[in-house]
């Protein structure tokens, strides 16, 4: 259920890195917990987000949560299908519904994120 090449925190974020940059989304479990999606408010690009910190919010019927950056870096690419179709998180999570694209500048950092193992032991699935 959730891709190997991944990592992923324990606020149910993913990062799919690559070189230099990563794809980032939020997981199968968090979208599941939140329930039906109806709003997604993401960084605009170039905007420096820092490891841990909130890089935007997605609002369900039940709650807005924020979404915490996996890792640190500057956003190149945000998701804008997500503005006209914010359930496409509940039915693609770690696939096309990604959030941000980000250049890392801590590439260490992934070193702390929890593998797709560690992370369904976590949410005990």
């Amino acid at each position: 259920m959730y891709p190997e090449n991944y990592r992923y925190t324990k606020e149910h974020e993913w990062v799919l890195v690559e070189g230099d940059r990563g794809t980032i989304g939020i997981t199968f479990h968090a979208q599941k917990e939140l329930g039906d999606i109806v709003y997604v408010d993401l960084p605009k690009v170039g905007t420096v987000v820092e490891q841990g910190k909130a890089l935007g919010s997605v609002e369900s019927v039940k709650a807005v949560s924020d979404i915490y950056a996996p890792v640190s870096g500057e956003i190149l690419e945000v998701n804008t299908a997500l503005a006209d179709a914010p359930e496409k998180l509940n039915e693609d999570p770690h696939g096309e519904a990604w959030l941000v694209k980000i250049r890392l500048s801590h590439p260490d950092e992934v070193k702390d994120l929890l593998s797709a193992a560690d992370y369904q032991s976590y949410v005990g699935s």
